[in-house]
C-alpha cells in the first residue's frame, strides 16, 4: 500500500471544508537515514536512533504541513516509516517540540539498488546488488545507484489528504525517451558511451520522480518530488552530470506540456500509463535533493535554471540561513553565488552548496520562508547536523490574504 491515512478516501474532508489560520508550510529534508543493508534503517529505528531523533527534533521545531524527505530508505512493508512515525515523531525529543502527528504518507519503490541486468558502467559484469558480498562495483549496475532496493527513497508526509488514486510516478520512464536526452559520450572518441541496447533501456530517474496531488486549504496542490543523481562519481564520459540535467529537466517538461492539447503525449507516459504533462491551472510545489547548483559545484551549467527561469515556477523568493554563511566563510572555497542561500555542507573538499528546493508555482503569496541551519553555539545547533543536507521550507498563502 502506498498511500497511507487514518480514513479511507471517501470519508477523507476535502479541501474546501477545512480552515487554517497560518499559511501552509511546505518543505524538503535530505535526512541521511539510509543504510548500505537491507532492513537496516528499520534496525536503527527500533533501537532508538540518535540521528532519527535529531531529524525528527527538526520537524518538530519547523512544523511544515507537507513535507518530502529523500534518503529515508524504502520497505514495501513501510516499516521504516511507521516507526520514525510512531517512536520519533510523535514523541517529544530534545532540542525538538511538541510531537508531530501526520495522518497522511505516500511512498513508492525507487530504482536506487533495483538490478537491471545490465552492465552499466561498461566494467564487463552486470552485477545485481542484492548479492551477498555487493560493494560499490554492484550498485553501479542497479537502474539507480544503491545497495539494496529502496536505498536512498523518498518519503512524502502531511497534514492534509493526499489524493492516491491521482498520484502519478515516472520511475520506468526510458532515458532515450526524452526529446534532446543528453546522451554520455566517450569525449575521446565522440562515440556513445552507453551501448545501444543499453541505452534504449536505461531508467531517466536514478530514483523516482513523483507528482502527489495534497487536498490543502489552498486547494489541491501537487507536489513535485525527486532526488536526482549526483552529478559526480564517474569518469570524463559525466554520464552523471548528464544524468542530472536530464532528471530536473523533466519537470519543466511535465510543466510545458499540455495534456488537453496531448502534448508529449507520445513519450511523457508514467508508470501507470497515462501520458501527457500537468494541466496549466494546477498549483505545484518542486521539492527535494536535486543536486545542483545556480553557481557552483559540479552540475552541469545550467541544470537548475531550467527550472528557476521556467515561466510557471516562482523562484524570487529564495531561503537563507544565518548557519549557510558561517560554514561557507569556515571552509574558505571560492564561491559566486550567494552563500546564504546554501543548504548542505559537503565538506572540506566540497564545501556548502545549494542543493536542495522548494519552488511553488505562480499564483502563491509567498509569505516566508529558510533554511533551519542555526548559526553554531545556538540552542538549535545541536540537533541540526544528523544530516550533511538542512531542512528547507516555504509559507504560501493565497495572494488575496
Amino acid at each position: 500500500m502506498k498511500v497511507h491515512g487514518d480514513r479511507p478516501p471517501e470519508l477523507q474532508p476535502q479541501a474546501d471544508t477545512m480552515a487554517t489560520d497560518r499559511p501552509l508550510r511546505v518543505a524538503t529534508y535530505n535526512t541521511s537515514l539510509y543504510e548500505d543493508a537491507a532492513g537496516g534503517l528499520v534496525r536503527r529505528l527500533e533501537h532508538g536512533d540518535p540521528e532519527a531523533r535529531n531529524i525528527a527534533a527538526v520537524l518538530q521545531r519547523v512544523r511544515p504541513d507537507l513535507v518530502l524527505l529523500n534518503e529515508f530508505d524504502h520497505d514495501p512493508a513501510q516499516r521504516a516509516a511507521d516507526l520514525f512515525q510512531r517512536e520519533y515523531l510523535e514523541v517529544a525529543q530534545a532540542g525538538g517540540g511538541e510531537p508531530l502527528h501526520y495522518r497522511y504518507r505516500y511512498l513508492a519503490p525507487v530504482n536506487t539498488g533495483v538490478p537491471s541486468g545490465l552492465d552499466l558502467d561498461r566494467d564487463g559484469v552486470a552485477r545485481d546488488s542484492r548479492a551477498a558480498d555487493a560493494d560499490r562495483a554492484h550498485g553501479n549496475d542497479a537502474w539507480g545507484y544503491g545497495l539494496h532496493p529502496g536505498q536512498y527513497g523518498m518519503l512524502v508526509l502531511s497534514r492534509y489528504p493526499i489524493d492516491g488514486e491521482a498520484v502519478r510516478t515516472f520511475q520506468r520512464l526510458r532515458w532515450s525517451a526524452l526529446p534532446g536526452a543528453r546522451q554520455p559520450r566517450d569525449p575521446g572518441t565522440g562515440q556513445a558511451w552507453y551501448r545501444p541496447q543499453v541505452w534504449s533501456q536505461l531508467r531517466l530517474s536514478s530514483k523516482s520522480h513523483w507528482d502527489v496531488p495534497v487536498h490543502t486549504p489552498l486547494g489541491t496542490v501537487h507536489l513535485l518530488a525527486s532526488h536526482p543523481t549526483p552529478p559526480v562519481f564517474d569518469g570524463p564520459e559525466d554520464r552523471n552530470g548528464a544524468r542530472n540535467f536530464d532528471e530536473i529537466r523533466l519537470w519543466p517538461e511535465y510543466l510545458s506540456a499540455d495534456p488537453a492539447a496531448g502534448d508529449a503525449s507520445d513519450w511523457l507516459c508514467d508508470d501507470q500509463g497515462r501520458c501527457g504533462g500537468l494541466a496549466p491551472q494546477a498549483r505545484f510545489v518542486i521539492a527535494g535533493d536535486l543536486n545542483a547548483d545556480p553557481h557552483d559545484g559540479d552540475g552541469a551549467p545550467g541544470a537548475i535554471a531550467q527550472l528557476l527561469q521556467h515561466p510557471r515556477v516562482d523562484a524570487r523568493v529564495v531561503p537563507r540561513s544565518a548557519g549557510a554563511v558561517e560554514r561557507a566563510r569556515q571552509r574558505d572555497l571560492p564561491r559566486d553565488g550567494d552563500i546564504a542561500s546554501h543548504t548542505g555542507d559537503f565538506g572540506p573538499g566540497g564545501g556548502t552548496l545549494r542543493l536542495d528546493y522548494v519552488l511553488p508555482s505562480q499564483g502563491f503569496a509567498v509569505r516566508d520562508a529558510g533554511v533551519f541551519w542555526p548559526a553554531d553555539g545556538t540552542a538549535e545547533a545541536s540537533i541540526a547536523g544528523a544530516s550533511d543536507h538542512y531542512l528547507v521550507w516555504i509559507d504560501l498563502a493565497d495572494p488575496a490574504e
